[in-house]
């Protein structure tokens, strides 16, 4: 709990009203209770300012929705990006839970592994030799973290999740519970009695404050290795596959799939379910709207949607076009009906 002036103290501060109510918690605008904080972005939600039964709103740079602010007797502050200023709201009113301190009796630490001062490891998590763990990691219950492993400082590897040998990664990573680094990618020659492995001596590369998803796998390569950029942030049920390359602060929404070689230059933006066959390149701050399959490489600065995926204005209009075909099939019956007269 803390005062609304308090609270301001954490945030952007822009105009702001002169009142210190105490704050409970936080809320969206539609569900906040008296004593909690809410966000409003734009004159879209103006309607529900109306009637929010919150205490305290952080607005846009809006003088109508201060103004209605300032009628319902809330207290309020305007920001240039009140959802950056509410995320960093919630951070005054809640920490993520952590493990405690220290290395639980049933964790197996190989004795070559280094472990350093302030890491917590969880029960029954696994440390195999060789491995560096960096100052204040966490590793949660039943992690397994293969030889040769390094965790950079400060990073999160909830339970169960499973890291490969030799995988790199960063500081201040972020790894969710089932998620699997650096397992085999999908080498197999073909030959006249069956399915050769191409055994995968690669490495996959997590750099820092990389954020991934539970159950997202990343594959690692035969040779060289799989890279994912700084900030990236890789969402629940991904696959990347062996030797794709991501840019820095990509960002990648549920059920996207990889194939092998795929490179994202850095800001790639792509929907849920999008995906790209083997070897493409998509362009710096390029988007792929949802269910978007890719067979060619997208510039940069663009945005593309369909399957195959199409310039966002072109797939639009085919959309408009598609929802009009029964209409014009019906046109094109009379029109042929018209051109045989007596039948």
């Amino acid at each position: 709990m803390l005062t609304f002036q308090e609270l301001l103290a954490h945030l952007p501060v822009g105009a702001h009203s002169n009142d210190n109510p105490r704050l409970t918690g936080v809320a969206s605008i539609t569900d906040a209770r008296p004593g909690e904080l809410t966000f409003v972005e734009d004159r879209r939600w103006l309607a529900q300012l109306q009637q929010t039964q919150a205490t305290a709103v952080i607005l846009p740079l809006d003088l109508e929705l201060q103004l209605v602010a300032k009628e319902r007797g809330l207290a309020w502050v305007a920001v240039p990006d009140p959802r950056l200023a509410f995320a960093l709201a919630i951070n005054c009113f809640y920490q993520p839970a952590s493990l405690p301190p220290g290395v639980h009796p049933t964790a197996v630490i190989d004795p070559t592994a280094q472990v350093a001062n302030g890491v917590r490891i969880g029960p029954h998590a696994v440390i195999q030799a060789n491995t560096v763990i960096e100052e204040e990691v966490q590793i949660g219950p039943g992690v397994v973290v293969g030889p040769q492993v390094r965790i950079g400082a400060r990073s999160i590897l909830y339970a169960n999740c499973t890291v490969y040998e030799r995988t790199e990664i960063g500081p201040d990573c972020v790894i969710h519970s089932g998620a699997v680094i650096g397992s085999d990618g999908f080498g197999f020659v073909p030959t006249p009695d069956g399915w050769v492995k191409m055994h995968q001596s690669g490495r996959v590369v997590i750099e820092a404050g990389v954020e991934i998803g539970a159950n997202t796998c990343i594959d690692r390569p035969a040779v060289g290795e799989t890279r994912i950029g700084r900030g990236s942030k890789l969402d629940n049920l991904i696959h990347i596959g062996h030797g794709c390359r991501l840019g820095a602060h990509c960002a990648l929404a549920a059920q996207v799939g990889l194939a092998g070689g795929v490179v994202l230059e850095d800001w790639v933006v792509l929907g849920g379910q999008v995906g790209a066959a083997n070897q493409l390149r998509v362009g710096t701050r390029a988007q792929v709207a949802a269910k978007s399959g890719l067979h060619q490489d997208v510039p940069a600065g663009t945005a593309v949607a369909g399957y195959p995926a199409i310039p966002l204005p072109l797939w639009r209009k085919a959309m408009a076009v598609v929802q009009r075909l029964p209409e014009m099939y019906q046109t094109w019956r009379k029109l042929k009906r018209d051109e045989q007269p007596g039948q």
